[in-house]
């Protein structure tokens, strides 16, 4: 986990090589001249300067057309709509909102320009006090309040065409990663599993023993840890990835940041905290003493009261609407086989408990029994049972698992409060007998009936990839959190990718 993720855009070969020793370089000078920006972030970045002064000019132009006395070019809702057009991207440069770190993750942007908006919003209301200005009211409670949101959608919708040019190896920045041997390639396999944070990894530098491992399993040129610099300069390296080592330590990253002084290249620094991020990672100073303070997870306290209230009224309010689906798919599940409409299985819970999980019946009756017969089609790498293709599943159970419409029965469970609307997958007790301490910890919150697992590829994901992603929705729960998965769902559902 990195504390900061971008991206930049080219692309090199990963054949298995070493690089040959190159010269040392002295502490405090620059590797090389100054890097240049990728095209790429200059065309993205004008791109939203363009829409978003455009989009200023529209909040203003309706506002001065639509007042009921007409247009005067001469009065001062003119001249403030006019000036919109340029105080607007200027607010949004000083906050940070162009700035390249920013683009396609995390949640900075979107602050950035919350902020914006507040400036302007508070320098509209004083120039036009201290002034005594005529400014309409609309321009101030109206125009500039949906000037955010759509300021807000088209940053969303940039990050959207980001992200997948970012998936097809475009628009990308390129990285060495740093550290010890295991550790360095534990980063280098999650970056390139992350293909849409941006950060396409073109070498490492690792320590003198680990070189020959690491460029065998990586497929990378290999450095030592003293080459680093030149290594970044001779493959044109945007960033410099160092993971937690005591190689790595206090010491060095000093010396490695005097040397990256002017050229650009940006140090990252992954904190060795494995799933721990967000909010609960904080910079503090002690007696002139940075130090990295890590919060306590929150399991108890009035946010989970909210939580558990929006759970029951959200799941009361689904059942009551979606009252027709739930009859008419019940109906259908009757018709379409013998057996039960509803499938009732013992999953774990909250601190261990048992409880029975509904579904609606999607295969045939007796489909467990029909297991060992299945065991050579098993595709999971873990403890779960994945057969693509099922031949148990039913006609109407297929459709029902590709829209995920067989796990509409478990808003009861979300009711009774056995289950959430959002949290880590409800695990079988033979699963849970297999668990280790860490994995554990995904017993310390209620399972839901969506969750990172959901949106992230569902049946698609190697085991080790969804306890993953169980663990970092444990570790760093919040009610945004939540509603971020709750939004994305629907598209995870729709794009039915992973569902079988």
């Amino acid at each position: 986990m990195l504390l900061d993720i971008n991206g930049g855009g080219r692309t090199t070969s990963t054949t298995a090589t070493v690089v040959r020793p190159v010269r040392e370089v002295d502490v405090g000078a620059p590797a090389s001249r100054p890097r240049k920006q990728a095209a790429w972030s200059h065309r993205y970045r004008w791109s939203l300067v363009a829409y978003e002064a455009l989009i200023a000019f529209v909040a203003g132009a309706v506002v001065v057309v639509t007042r009921p006395s007409g247009v005067d070019p001469s009065g001062s809702l003119f001249w403030a709509a006019a000036i919109l057009v340029i105080a607007w991207p200027t607010l949004l440069g000083i906050t940070g909102a162009y700035s390249e770190r920013v683009f396609g993750a995390g949640s900075d942007e979107f602050r950035n320009v919350g902020r914006a908006g507040l400036c302007l919003l508070a320098t509209a209301g004083f120039v036009s006090y201290a002034a005594d200005l005529d400014l309409s009211r609309a321009l101030v409670v109206l125009a500039v309040p949906l000037l955010i949101l759509a300021t807000m959608l088209s940053r969303w919708l940039g990050r959207r065409v980001l992200r997948a040019l970012r998936a097809r190896g475009m628009c990308t920045k390129r990285v060495v990663v740093v550290g010890r041997g295991a550790s360095a390639l534990d980063l280098i396999r999650q970056l390139r599993r992350e293909k849409t944070s941006g950060m396409q990894v073109v070498a490492a530098c690792v320590t003198v023993p680990d070189r020959a491992r690491v460029s065998q399993a990586a497929r990378l040129p290999v450095g030592t840890l003293d080459e680093v610099v030149d290594v970044a300069t001779r493959f044109e390296a945007d960033a410099i990835a160092v993971t937690s080592a005591s190689e790595t330590a206090a010491q060095y990253l000093r010396e490695l940041s005097w040397q990256l002084e002017g050229t650009n290249i940006e140090l990252l620094v992954s904190p060795g905290l494995v799933e721990v991020a967000g909010p609960r990672l904080h910079i503090r100073p002690f007696e002139g003493l940075p130090l990295l303070a890590v919060e306590q997870p929150c399991f108890e306290g009035w946010r989970r009261m909210i939580k558990g209230a929006v759970d029951r009224t959200g799941a009361f309010l689904a059942l009551l609407l979606m009252a027709p689906v739930i009859g008419t798919i019940a109906v259908a599940v009757r018709l379409s086989s013998p057996g039960p409409v509803l499938y009732r299985q013992k999953r774990i819970g909250i601190n261990g408990r048992t409880f029975t999980m509904l579904k609606f019946r999607s295969m045939v009756t007796g489909a467990d029994q029909q297991l060992d017969a299945l065991e050579s089609a098993n595709i999971s790498d873990g403890p779960l049972f994945k057969v693509r293709d099922d031949p148990r599943v039913t006609s109407v159970g297929r459709w029902l698992r590709r829209l995920s419409l067989d796990e509409l029965p478990q808003l009861w469970n979300v009711l009774n409060g056995t289950m959430s609307l959002v949290g880590p997958r409800p695990p079988l007790p033979g699963e849970v007998e297999q668990y280790d301490s860490s994995v554990s910890r995904r017993l310390l919150v209620k399972p839901g009936l969506t969750g990172l697992w959901q949106i992230s590829g569902r049946s698609d994901l190697p085991w080790e990839e969804a306890v993953r992603l169980d663990l970092r929705y444990v570790e760093n729960w919040s009610l945004a959190m939540d509603a971020m998965i709750i939004w994305k769902t629907a598209y995870a559902v729709l794009k039915a990718r992973g569902a079988y």
